[in-house]
């Protein structure tokens, strides 16, 4: 991922006007991706950020009622404009990101929602929350608040470049300790300053009471505070691996709060992240999910 300024995104643009082979608008964004997708599967989720009062803002918030997300009505800002990330897609299926993070960099203490907090089973961010000073500030309130009312706390370290260039700042937002933490391999390896995996492990099991490593067409590992589970692959022809850890999230999350264990709600969430890594963009539609909630639901009474 690397972050790009207005002026670099405009040039980005007019560059791939004249070069693309294809294109598609989505609303994305990490966090906003795995609630959206647990909101999608039949959870109740809010989310907060900020967007600006424009063509690329009111399409992201329509996005999110749609999906049955609450949100805050009121979250258009006239002083700034939507952030965009430009997502280039290899016929490997990987990816380059281009990030302009816009108005969101704003993103505040001001902006926080106690009451949705308290109100919920978990609160969750990502690491990306750590590169605005504001918003960092906001991410410790979100955990301070959530701490102080016995609500459990989960995160995404989001991507392995974030970890390296903020590893303090990241600990002093995350706090002495997590209680899930969602990461792939490279983010594992980069917070615990290693290449043996098995020692990432044992740092993670340090910091966090859960936690998920993805591992890409490898799978995941899934620890629940007491077990490592191995999560098999679906395997599937990818096309774009945009938005698989967050989809991985949000099954993940949606399961753990329908009351399945770890194991299980790591195979469902492997089994949703391969459908949409099947397909172009970082989301699904609420159709598709409900029928993968419905297979899933069929290949679960045989596990």
């Amino acid at each position: 991922m690397i972050l790009v300024d207005e002026v670099r995104r405009k040039q980005l643009l007019d560059h791939l006007a004249d070069h693309l082979v294809c294109s598609k608008r989505t609303s994305g964004g990490s966090t906003a991706n795995a609630i959206t997708a647990t909101a999608q599967f039949g959870g109740k989720t809010f989310y907060t950020c900020k967007v600006g009062d424009d063509d690329n803002g009111r399409f992201y918030l329509h996005d999110l009622c749609t999906a049955g997300v609450d949100c805050q009505i009121d979250q258009r800002h006239n002083e700034g404009i939507t952030g965009t990330c430009l997502v280039m897609i290899t016929p490997d299926a990987e990816r380059t990101l281009n990030t302009f993070l816009g108005v969101n960099t704003t993103l505040s203490e001001h902006d926080i929602v106690p009451q949705a907090i308290t109100a919920s089973d978990y609160v969750y961010f990502e690491a990306y929350m750590v590169m605005s000073p504001s918003s960092r500030a906001a991410a410790v309130r979100i955990r301070e608040i959530a701490e102080q009312n016995g609500i459990k706390t989960a995160a995404s370290l989001s991507d392995s470049g974030v970890v390296s260039d903020f590893r303090d700042d990241l600990r002093e937002m995350f706090g002495k300790h997590m209680d899930l933490l969602f990461c792939n391999r490279a983010e594992a390896l980069t917070w615990a300053q290693t290449n043996n995996l098995e020692i990432a492990i044992d740092s993670l099991k340090k910091f966090s009471r859960t936690f998920v490593i993805t591992l890409g067409a490898e799978g995941a590992l899934v620890y629940d505070g007491t077990q490592l589970h191995t999560i098999a692959p679906y395997r599937v022809q990818a096309v774009d691996t945009s938005g698989a850890g967050d989809m991985f999230a949000g099954a993940f999350l949606f399961a753990i709060t329908q009351g399945k264990d770890f194991p299980t709600a790591g195979k469902f969430a492997s089994f949703a992240a391969a459908a949409v890594v099947s397909d172009y963009g970082p989301r699904l539609s609420a159709t598709k999910q409900q029928q993968i909630l419905v297979q899933w639901k069929s290949i679960e009474q045989n596990l």
